[in-house]
């Protein structure tokens, strides 16, 4: 193999579809996907992927800082691509420690590692190694933007929840150990995902599921908070790209130029899933509940990725439409997947059968 390089979080939801990418498009790579298999992770994911030759799963924790270095010793990582995070914002606000350990620590432990294994003493401040660290983050550490205005790569960190608290913790110690220690790093910041294997405690497959089963639709305050929404094949494909060819250092954000309020884009869904189920038009829309608004809850998000598509050539594929069409999809063709995450019998096999650390 060319190159052997660590995924970290790849039996998630963004993390399955880069380890699918990479597998099949880089025969030559060995591709190592580290994930501590959490209620998120599911390697149901990657079935398809799993017997192929340069893939192999490893089941750990990156904030087992002794396990992080064992591994790094062991497979002799030419590059890392950093996924692994707690990211539901709800979590975030009722267990603040916990995206603490595992978004900061935990970057901070690969980190390390990688200096340990990559950097060679010397007396320059200069950049030591072409090993690659590429930390993937969100558009959530820029906090909240007005009806107007997109966020940049120079738009100041704002968080506001303890998840983008942490995501933003996570990238400044990304930049520091590219600026003190010579580490080549790059880093991505990208708006809201969708598409197929989302677990469903997030908004959209949610949905799906909940107007599948003709039970309510949770819609916090009015739903006129605003996100920029991107189909998930296509930040992976993004990620491809910056990976091999930003320059060391550099930040990109990836979005879709595609907002919606939260409210439009379910009764979007509604009318869609109206059809889907052969349901008289307005049926799943009565579904819609309105609950108290989340604590520190973001108006709007929207992410202007002009330098990525101008500077590396990525445009995202799908239209919006066409895309939760397509995600529309495949819940509905894949009822014993969703039936396995929201009852948990997904974690009860996969959980026993990957065991081993490595």
């Amino acid at each position: 193999m060319s190159k052997t390089i660590l995924v970290t979080g790849g039996a998630g939801f963004i993390g399955s579809h880069l380890v699918r990418l990479l597998v099949n498009k880089y025969i030559d790579y060995k591709i190592i996907n580290l994930d501590k298999l959490t209620y998120a992770g599911n390697l149901a994911n990657l079935k398809d992927i799993e017997n192929k030759p340069n893939y192999e799963f490893v089941k750990g924790d990156i904030v087992d800082a002794t396990f992080i270095n064992e591994l790094f010793t062991k497979y002799k990582f030419d590059s890392v691509i950093h996924l692994a995070a707690e990211s539901h914002v709800d979590k975030s606000i009722s267990n603040p420690l916990e995206f603490v350990m595992t978004n900061v620590i935990g970057t901070v432990n690969l980190l390390n590692a990688a200096k340990v294994s990559w950097v060679k003493p010397t007396t320059k401040n200069e950049q030591l190694t072409t090993n690659r660290f590429y930390h993937v983050s969100t558009d959530e550490v820029y906090g909240s933007l007005g009806e107007t205005g997109l966020f940049t790569e120079s738009t100041s960190y704002d968080p506001h929840s303890p998840y983008s608290a942490s995501k933003a913790s996570s990238d400044h110690f990304v930049r520091a150990y590219h600026d003190t220690y010579g580490l080549d790093i790059v880093i991505s910041n990208c708006s809201n995902n969708y598409g197929s294997c989302h677990f469903p405690e997030k908004l959209i497959p949610l949905s799906i599921y909940n107007i599948k089963n003709n039970k309510a639709i949770p819609i916090y305050g009015k739903g006129e908070n605003i996100r920029d929404w991107l189909f998930v094949e296509d930040h992976a494909r993004a990620i491809d790209v910056i990976f091999h060819n930003a320059k060391s250092g550099s930040t990109y954000n990836i979005g879709g130029h595609n907002e919606w309020t939260n409210i439009d884009l379910i009764r979007l869904l509604c009318n869609i899933m109206d059809k889907k189920l052969n349901r008289v038009e307005g049926t799943s829309a009565q579904l819609i509940t309105y609950v108290k608004d989340r604590a520190g809850h973001d108006l709007r998000y929207a992410i202007d990725s002009s330098k990525l598509q101008n500077d590396l050539a990525w445009k995202p594929s799908l239209q919006f439409e066409e895309g939760l069409e397509k995600t529309v999809d495949w819940y509905l063709s894949n009822e014993e997947w969703l039936n396995n995450v929201t009852s948990g019998d997904y974690q009860k096999y996969y959980q026993e059968q990957y065991v081993k650390r490595f």
